[in-house]
């Protein structure tokens, strides 16, 4: 069964000019559905981002992403996705760090690191050592917790909302909602033998409306036009063949009425 997506084409010995270029701060090369992936030593990653950016061509970095493994001593992936514009290749970095390690910041190499380093570090509790402005981004300021952890609970915190009643902005306690919810595992093509909330005040639906006819005016009659216009018509279909031969009279000089008075 074929990809839905175009096929990557990895340049022809591009891992092994990578971990050439890495050297001894490479730890593991990964290839992977077309995929080519860097592991490199923590403390070393911002050499490594220097060499794959000027040396490997890969200009720009496009995302910065955590994944929480939550039994390994250390827990936390930061995988880094940079392009090359010039090769028209992606190979993704990453590094391994547990709740308290900070890991070196990108921000010096590619301003948009910032942004991308605070949506980790809000999302799973990484934390960058030289990012200057390591602040919340998706969550409010004062939320405990990183929701994106695999042992983050779905309940016992406060969430953050706008109160239309009170006109501000309200903490409450996370509630799962289970309005409108009812499960009675019957056969679903079936339908459910109970009215939904709200549908009760559906009007019914109208009848639809009957297929217009097409008009058709097979005989004179049916144009409308009226019963002195049909006459008039008729009169006229009943001298339309003489038309012909009284012409030709006139042509040859036949008396006209007035004449034979």
């Amino acid at each position: 069964m074929g990809h839905s997506a175009p096929k990557i084409v990895n340049p022809e010995g591009i891992a092994e000019e990578i971990g050439a270029l890495l050297g001894g701060m490479l730890v593991e090369t990964v290839d992977h559905a077309d995929e080519l992936t860097f592991a490199v030593v923590r403390e070393d990653l911002a050499n490594a981002m220097v060499a794959l950016r000027d040396m490997g061509h890969y200009q720009q970095l496009m995302e910065i992403a955590g994944v929480d493994y939550p039994d390994r001593p250390e827990r936390f992936e930061v995988c880094y996705h940079l392009l090359s514009v010039t090769r028209n290749h992606r190979v993704r970095v990453k590094v391994s760090t547990d709740e308290d390690t900070p890991v070196p910041t990108v921000t010096h190499l590619w301003p948009v690191a910032g942004w991308l380093e605070r949506e980790v570090f809000d999302m799973y509790g990484v934390v960058f050592d030289g990012n200057k402005d390591l602040r919340r981004i998706l969550t409010d300021y004062g939320f405990k917790g990183h929701p994106q952890r695999k042992d983050f609970p779905l309940t016992g915190y406060v969430e953050l909302r706008y109160s239309e009643e009170d006109k501000r902005v309200v903490y409450e306690p996370v509630k799962l909602a289970q309005d409108f919810r009812s499960f009675d595992f019957m056969s679903p093509w079936e339908g459910a033998q109970y009215v939904l909330p709200g549908d009760e005040k559906a009007a019914a639906p109208a009848a639809p409306a009957a297929a217009p006819t097409s008009k058709a005016t097979e005989t004179k009659a049916d144009t409308g036009a009226g019963d002195a216009t049909n006459k008039k018509a008729e009169e006229k279909s009943a001298e339309a063949p003489a038309k012909p031969a009284a012409a030709t009279d006139e042509g040859k000089g036949a008396a006209k009425p007035e004449d034979k008075a």
